[in-house]
Order: structure tokens, then sequence, then C-alpha cells
């Protein structure tokens, strides 16, 4: 059955359920949990909020045939052996503290939980949905509120070396980020050096290797703040990540590309690497999606990217939580390819 966690609804068993908008067009509730211990015969699944199912042992038949439609199912540790489940010492805790997070930006997490619902779309038609729902959340009240809090910053300083270096040898090509000084943040001036380089590697058949990596003490630690909200119109950005953006190039070339990770890999330096046919991380190595408490969701490709290798639970799990797993656990969910 539907039960209360914290302050989520019960949620009802007819398939009339309560609107998402109030009275006033605001989110009234962006949440439901859905108690998987105990279901009965008919209910209808929630379909306009995110929702939580929740599991304090073993599954039962019918349980494991609703779960996979929920947006992530939370199990006891140990009983995570699904995609769309996430293993947690109190699965309940687990449960609520998303559902805090939810509330906490409940435009950004409904939206990011209604676009990793249409993973089935091609990468391009993904990549397209992905960018229309980030600047719809560029206008919003969450994204607003969040640089006032982050308080105005000057623009970041322009390299003064190349952003990216790129080397080859005989028919390998090795690209590295280039801005240590600034853990490799994807910026402009990163991003358009990069989409440069892969676009050479699209073009020219003869690299039969490509090797991405980052110098410093990180791949990649993600957008580069300084730079967020600086683009004139929301208009304008998604035509920004959709024409000059790495993902569609990064997944053009996968089969011949392999990432190399290290350090912190925040935001798109997960969203990105993930498009390659290869990641390899080094030991220590971590992963973090912080977007939903900046009132946005992934926007480099993660919600095509990352599904495609975790699953879209796991993905939603890791979006709302913003905290970083361990490379053992990317390795575990298939997010790495190995730790070396």
């Amino acid at each position: 059955m539907l039960k209360e966690i914290s302050n989520a609804p019960r949620g009802t068993f007819d398939p009339y359920q309560p609107a998402l908008l109030d009275e006033r067009g605001t989110i009234a509730e962006p949440v439901v949990i859905v108690e998987l211990d105990s279901l009965p015969d008919r209910f209808s699944l929630p379909n306009e909020r995110v929702s939580i199912g929740v599991a304090t042992g073993p599954m039962s038949p019918a349980a494991r045939m609703v779960a996979p439609s929920l947006d992530i199912t939370i199990v006891p540790s140990g009983l995570d052996d699904q995609v769309w489940t996430v293993g947690a010492e109190d699965p309940a805790k687990t449960a609520e503290a998303l559902a805090v997070a939810v509330r906490a930006n409940p435009t950004a997490a409904v939206v990011l939980a209604q676009v990793l619902r249409m993973t089935g779309l091609g990468v391009a038609d993904g990549l397209n949905v992905e960018s229309y729902a980030y600047s719809t959340l560029l206008g919003g009240d969450e994204f607003a509120a969040w640089l006032t809090r982050r308080g105005h910053r000057p623009a970041p300083p322009s390299a003064t070396v190349d952003p990216v270096l790129v080397q080859r040898e005989r028919n390998e090509l090795r690209v590295t980020l280039n801005r240590p000084e600034r853990r490799n943040a994807f910026g402009r001036e990163v991003r358009d050096a990069l989409v440069n380089a892969l676009r050479l590697v699209a073009v020219d058949e003869s690299i039969d290797h490509v090797v991405l990596d980052g110098a410093g003490p990180s791949f990649c630690a993600g957008g580069d703040l300084d730079e967020f909200g600086t683009t004139p119109s929301p208009v304008l950005a998604h035509f920004v990540r959709t024409a000059a953006g790495a993902g569609r190039l990064l997944h053009s070339i996968s089969a011949r590309l392999e990432a190399r990770l290290h350090g912190q890999c925040v935001g798109a330096g997960i969203e990105l690497p993930a498009f390659a046919g290869r990641v390899v991380a080094a030991p220590g190595t971590g992963f973090r999606l912080p977007e939903v408490a900046m009132g946005l969701i992934p926007g480099a490709g993660g919600t095509v990217s990352i599904p495609r290798r975790i699953g879209r639970w796991r993905t939603l799990k890791l979006a709302l939580s913003g905290e970083s797993i361990a490379a053992e656990t990317a390795l575990a969910w298939g997010l790495i390819d190995a730790i070396e």
C-alpha cells in the first residue's frame, strides 16, 4: 500500500489521483512513497510526482512487478540485485532523505524524473529533451534562488594555455582537459576546444583509439559555476547546448573512445565520459551529480549517457541525493568499466 513516511502523502488506489498543482499553480506535493512490503490487489501508479519505492526485506513477485515502474526503489543493502534498486542500511530513512531533497527543489526533481522516464528515446532526441527541460529550469524560481545564494561572481579568467591538449601518436589520439587550476571546470573555452578535437576524430577514420583524460587533481569538476546564469536567454542556452555541445560527438565516436578518470568527477565530469565505450577510473575517484540542489538537472548529456549505463533509477538517486559515490560502487553499477 502507499504509506506515509514523514510528510509524504498516502496516495490513492483509484485512478483519479490528486492533481500535481494546487489552485495557485504551484506543486502541492512533489513526491509519493510507495511501501512495497504490502501491496493491494489493484492500485494506480503515481505518474506525475516523483515515486519512491521502499522495501524492508525481499520483495514479493507482485512488488517486483510494480517497482520497475516507479522512479526509484530503496531496498536493504545486499538486496539491490536489479538495476531499478538501490541498497541502503535503512531503506525508510534513505527514502525520507530523498523525499526531503525532492521537496527542497520540487520543480527540478519532478522535471528530472519526467525526463528520465523518456530514456527510450534515441541519443539525439534525448539530448534535445534534456536541453528543453534544462532551459525551462533556467527560467525557474529554484535556479534564481540558487543564483541569489551564490552571489555575484566575476567572469572566470581566460586560459593562458591551450584549454584542451591534443596529441597524436600513430593511430591514437590523446585529448586532455587542461585547466588544472580550475579542476578542468567545463566552461566555454574547455567545451569549445573539446568539441573541436572531437570533430577531428569524427572525420578522421584513421584514428582508431581516442583517450580522453584530464590534467591536474581531477578529471573535471563539472560546469564552471562562474559562468552559470550568464547566457543571455534560456532559448539561446538551448541552442548552445545542442549545437555546440559535446554529447552528440562523444556518442558518435564511442566505439573508439576510452575515458580515463581520476579525482572528483562532478556533473559534466561524469555526464560526458559516460558516453565513452570504455570508462576507466583511478582508485579513489568519486562521482557526483549536484544539479538538482541548484534547481537544475544534469545538462551536459547526463540524462542520456548515464541511464544507458546504470538505468534511470540509479541516475535519479545520484541526482536527488547529490552524494558522491566511490569508484567501487560506480563499477558495481556499470557507470565505469574498470578501476586502474
